[in-house]
């Protein structure tokens, strides 16, 4: 997964927006909670190796004996598998493709998808705003144009993942780290359910056209602008989720 290095000389990646430090009441659910949304989030995508136990650790500021029991409980689900050797580590199981609207009906049930909805879109509005009010400086913009060129002709097995990073990369440029963490679990929710209805290429090229918008929107410093191409967006989401639950 490409890194680069940010203030500090901290290295960056697409997970830098879900890990973080938990804290040290609840150090193995917490940790568990954002291992469980890089996986739902697909930023490690199947078939490939979450980062080795000592980064991950180091990252989460747990132990790598709590570690190992997240990850336990991630491989009896299902979701990681352990392999050894020199080209061992813990590794993503690919995900199931869509499957359908009995189990989105299914999903749907288990939470209150209007209250997903509108939290979604508040916080998506919310960090587009605060990104173009607040200014970006040179990298930052850079950060988010290359996020958006990743999802530019991304095939379409990998355009959700990509699509994701893009929102999570606005979401952490917004500066505020309860924002970025609360939008990841979000989203989370949001993924699951978009993973049980078809891509559709008429959709993504609206959303890749809405996308461009925001960014130029974003990095000029029009916030009105930029809030209200993410309303947009973001209804448009819930208009498909909404048109397939119908």
């Amino acid at each position: 997964m490409p890194e680069e290095e940010g203030a500090g000389g901290e290295v960056r990646d697409g997970l830098t927006p879900v890990l973080r430090p938990v804290r040290a009441g609840n150090g193995f659910e917490e940790a568990l909670e954002q291992i469980l949304q890089v996986v739902r989030l697909g930023l490690v995508p199947g078939g490939e190796r979450l980062p080795a136990e000592r980064e991950l650790a180091e990252r989460l500021g747990i132990s790598r004996v709590t570690l190992r029991e997240v990850l336990k409980v991630l491989q009896d689900q299902g979701l990681v598998e352990s392999r050894r050797g020199r080209y061992g580590g813990t590794f993503v199981l690919p995900r199931a493709d869509a499957v359908g609207e009995d189990e989105l009906r299914r999903r749907v049930a288990e939470v209150d998808i209007e209250d997903v909805l509108r939290f979604r879109e508040v916080l998506e509005v919310g960090a587009a705003g605060l990104c173009a009010a607040h200014g970006l400086d040179d990298k930052q913009a850079d950060r988010l144009r290359e996020a958006l060129a990743r999802t530019h002709d991304a095939p379409l097995t990998e355009y959700r993942r990509l699509d994701t990073l893009l929102h999570l990369t606005l979401a952490e440029l917004s500066g505020s780290p309860t924002l970025t963490a609360q939008y990841a679990a979000v989203r989370a929710t949001v993924n699951d359910l978009l993973d049980c209805i078809p891509l559709l290429v008429r959709n993504l090229e609206h959303s890749q056209r809405q996308h461009t918008a925001l960014v130029e929107a974003v990095i000029e410093g029009e916030a009105d602008q930029a809030r209200e191409i993410m309303r947009e967006h973001c209804g448009g989401t819930a208009a498909l989720l909404r048109g397939f639950l119908g």
